[in-house]
């Protein structure tokens, strides 16, 4: 892909994924942009245990798509994509599509990248997979700070 225009976008609940994302796009020179939601989450609304939080809401009702605070102003500038997020409940944040659904990301190419404190990316994977079958995803990865620029460089080499 060298040549190519790339583009990390990313959603963060706690930092922990931001972090992340900036090893990522400094690892391969990327853009970066944060996915910033109009009404930010509390902590309150990430309570996972509670089945009336906003997270679990938002997990449980596949319509709901909670609105971002900006877009990305050219995003026909890029051919390359790495979308970053925690995984909630197995799978990507309703944000995150809220975030992709903005765009036509036709001839694109999308790599998903995930941190999580004890899933995999696999369920967010077939989640993407099946909700944007027009899309030409690439395989994700977990990430930690620790494994972040080196996965990068090979997920977009």
């Amino acid at each position: 892909m060298t040549g190519s225009k790339t583009l990390v976008a990313y959603f963060s609940a706690s930092g922990v994924t931001k972090r992340v994302a900036e090893e990522v796009a400094r690892a391969i020179g990327a853009d970066l942009f944060e996915i910033v939601p109009t009404e930010p989450y509390t902590a309150a609304d990430l309570n996972w245990n509670d089945p009336g939080s906003r997270s679990s809401r938002e997990d449980h009702d596949a319509s709901i798509r909670p609105a971002v605070a900006s877009a990305v102003r050219d995003m026909g500038a890029y051919d390359t994509l790495l979308v970053g997020f925690p995984i909630w409940w197995g799978h990507e944040p309703a944000i995150v599509d809220t975030f992709l659904e903005q765009y036509d990301l036709s001839g694109k190419t999308l790599i998903p990248f995930a941190t999580s404190g004890g899933s995999g990316v696999g369920g967010a994977e077939r989640s993407l997979a099946r909700k944007y079958p027009a899309v030409s995803w690439q395989r994700g990865a977990l990430l930690s700070t620790s494994n972040a620029a080196g996965w990068a460089r090979g997920a977009v080499a």
